[in-house]
């Protein structure tokens, strides 16, 4: 009963987040491995497949019809399409890989974050109720604001940074069927853009060699490059990682698992990598087929679109299961594959890690009080998840 109420509020959050990708993601559990939907493309849902796609560039590309990053593309030029496909981007990642390793990821989180869970920490044992997913975006906020070496001064600034980049995700939205952005789109999202940059230029002359915008200046990449990654991060780093917290919390209590983390304590890493898995904050990934291959057995023509269901891929597996093993077939594809795995992937884990932790400091179980769906949002969440520890 846990485990089918659990996925009854994951289904809620899918249908109130955008009802069509709940509808693709359902009927995607009864396509195979591979099928062409028509006016979608090919659509991929055997997690073995998908990660063929996303290591193969060579063949599948970010920048055209159909990828994720067309829409980057037209919003900062032909530069930015050629970035995601060709050397600088592997040297960004190669240069900025260190600020991204497990134990830099627990210093950026620790830096940025800490003051906040210790607050929580200490306002759940007092017996007050604390809203998680609140915490998230603002949490969110701060982080990338550190990342990016932008100053932020109060909580709300930072709900701010995760807003503007839930309105500019928000945009795309509807790209089910063409990636290519209509003219007041494209100004709306300029719009937002310049909000969410705002900070860049300063950023970008002194911010130092520990924030992407130093690396960036050290590359000599170029304020406009810059702005892109910017923004890009922005995206990438607040909206998932806040899902993918506020929903692991969910699942846990939802499917009554959080007993057992509270009595092993072992349990956390296994705890996240479920969570992530489950949840999945990007549920779809969208490439632009650039030359003609056959792939499971059916033929794609240069040009095609293709949407691998990272959701259902990765929920194939099963249901939530702390205790489950690791499995080769997902491995993490929740962030990812190839040369776009998500370069964030050790903050995304330590953020849901100390969430959990900051819940399970003070050895009672967590229950929600309330919880309500974010809606019209790219990435299924929580806009409220209010929850108090259980007295002793």
């Amino acid at each position: 009963m846990a485990t089918k109420a659990a996925a009854r509020y994951e289904a809620r959050l899918l249908w109130a987040g955008n009802p069509g990708l709940f509808a693709l993601l359902e009927t995607g559990r009864f396509t195979g491995g591979i099928c062409r939907v028509p006016k979608l493309g090919w659509v991929v849902t055997d997690p073995v497949l998908a990660r063929q796609v996303l290591n193969d560039h060579a063949h599948f590309s970010m920048a055209g019809e159909g990828g994720v990053g067309h829409m980057w593309t037209q919003l900062f030029g032909d530069e930015m399409a050629q970035f995601f496909g060709g050397a600088r981007h592997t040297e960004v990642r190669t240069r900025a890989r260190d600020l991204f390793t497990e134990e830099s990821a627990r210093t950026l989180v620790e830096r940025s974050q800490g003051a906040h869970y210790a607050a929580m920490r200490e306002r759940l044992a007092e017996g007050e109720t604390i809203d998680v997913a609140d915490a998230t975006r603002v949490l969110a906020g701060r982080m990338i604001a550190d990342l990016l070496g932008l100053g932020l001064d109060t909580d709300d600034a930072a709900r701010e940074v995760f807003g503007a980049g839930e309105r500019l995700a928000g945009l795309a939205m509807g790209t089910a069927t063409s990636t290519e952005l209509a003219p007041e789109t494209l100004e709306q999202a300029r719009v937002i853009v310049s909000e969410i940059t705002r900070g860049v230029e300063e950023g970008y002359r002194g911010a130092g060699t520990e924030t992407i915008l130093g690396r960036c200046r050290e590359m000599d990449l170029g304020q406009d490059l810059t702005r892109g990654l910017a923004t890009l991060l922005a995206i990438a780093g607040t909206e998932t990682g806040a899902s993918g917290t506020s929903r692991t919390v969910a699942l846990l209590h939802d499917t009554g698992q959080q007993h057992a983390l509270l009595a092993d304590p072992a349990l956390m890493e296994g705890a996240v990598r479920e969570g992530l898995r489950v949840a999945t904050p990007a549920p779809v990934i969208g490439r632009h087929v650039s030359r003609d291959l056959e792939v499971g057995g059916r033929r794609l023509r240069a040009g095609e679109r293709i949407m691998l269901l990272t959701y259902v891929a990765n929920n194939g597996a099963g249901p939530f299961d702390l205790t489950r093993e690791y499995l080769p077939e997902t491995r993490q594809l929740w962030f990812g594959a190839g040369r776009h795995l998500c370069l964030g992937a050790a903050v995304a884990r330590t953020q849901v890690t100390r969430m959990l932790e900051t819940l399970t400091a003070d050895g009672r179980p967590w229950r929600v009080v309330s919880r309500r769906a974010a809606r019209r949002v790219l990435v299924p969440s929580y806009e409220s998840l209010r929850v108090t520890l259980m007295p002793n």
